[in-house]
């Protein structure tokens, strides 16, 4: 009977343990604080793509980022998710869509009061239309304002390698 007790309640402990693992959490960043995480990130690629809950285009898009980081990521590769939406959809539509869709990827609403500030601190070629992505390795940046598929966004990040 005592076998049986200790084997629920490790059982139990091990469920706890992979739900914390598997629980999503999204923090708010800036951009003086992402640019600092990137610097950081020497001989690393960072894939960061901005998106929104309502941008029909950027959902279609992000499993391909999803499955970029899954099938490389025992390669120098970091893809961050930037939300847009506003910072009042954090609880209710953008931390639900994470969980929801099952988002693996590092996810950061950002915190930026004026959008065309953050938008031309970004890329002065950024019209502001959603999705974008930016790919920086070390002093190698390329900005894309479009959507991308798996093979489009593979091979953009093969030339970053």
């Amino acid at each position: 009977m005592e076998a049986i007790g200790l084997k629920a309640a490790l059982s139990s402990i091990a469920l706890i343990c992979c739900l914390q693992l598997s629980a999503q959490k999204v923090d708010l960043v800036t951009l003086d604080q992402l640019y600092a995480r990137v610097a950081g990130g020497h001989d690393t690629v960072y894939v960061i793509n901005f998106w929104a809950t309502w941008c029909v285009p950027c959902v279609k898009e992000l499993p391909n980022f999803e499955k970029l980081s899954s099938e490389h990521r025992n390669e120098k590769l970091k893809v961050l998710l930037i939300n847009v939406d506003f910072k009042s959809k954090l609880s209710s539509s953008v931390i639900p869509f994470i969980k929801k869709n099952k988002i693996q990827n590092e996810v950061f609403l950002l915190n930026e009061p004026d959008p065309q500030v953050y938008i031309n601190r970004i890329d002065s070629s950024w019209s502001g239309a959603l999705p974008a992505t930016v790919m920086i390795r070390e002093q190698k940046h390329k900005f894309f304002e479009k959507d991308f598929t798996y093979e489009e966004l593979f091979n953009e990040y093969k030339k970053f390698e």
